[in-house]
């Protein structure tokens, strides 16, 4: 037997999610946000928000480039870093803050050509290490192109 949600109990929730969203977050080693796991594009941008200094701009012109290089990207928050799909619970990309660069998780990056330069101890993930303005945006949009069409990392 289903139980029935009252109206007044699904406002609480959302306004709840809300709040967890708008509230400042905490800063975690190396300057990563502290961001609750939720789906969606208002958790991400209140990711990008508390990222620190240049990181934030970096953060937001990521962003940026992958919604403009695959429309309706799916978007959520998970372990404190933003991801990006194009399926449901489907991922292709997700970066992270550390002290002195942004990395940038291709999922399938063993697969980009050219690869990108960061190896991992994962077989098929590739990581690109962003520094202060050091972004080859030309190079950023022809890797998320090529990841969203590759099969995505179910997490």
């Amino acid at each position: 037997m289903r139980a029935k949600i009252s109206e007044k109990s699904v406002k609480v929730a959302k306004k709840a999610a809300a709040e967890r969203v708008a509230a400042k977050p905490t800063l975690l080693a190396g300057g990563n946000p502290q961001i609750a796991k939720a789906d969606g594009d208002a958790p991400v941008q209140a990711y990008i928000a508390a990222m620190p200094g240049w990181k934030r701009d970096v953060g937001r012109r990521l962003d940026a480039l992958i919604a403009r290089t695959v429309p309706g990207v799916r978007k959520a928050v998970k372990w404190n870093s933003p991801f990006y799909g194009v399926e449901d619970r489907v991922w292709f990309l997700s970066f992270h803050c550390f002290t002195k660069y942004v990395k940038v998780t291709f999922f399938r990056g063993a697969s980009l050509r050219p690869v990108p330069p960061g190896a991992s101890k994962h077989k098929e993930v590739r990581y690109l290490d962003i520094y202060e303005d050091q972004l080859d945006e030309a190079q950023f949009v022809a890797w998320v192109k090529q990841a969203s069409q590759l099969p995505g990392e179910r997490l």
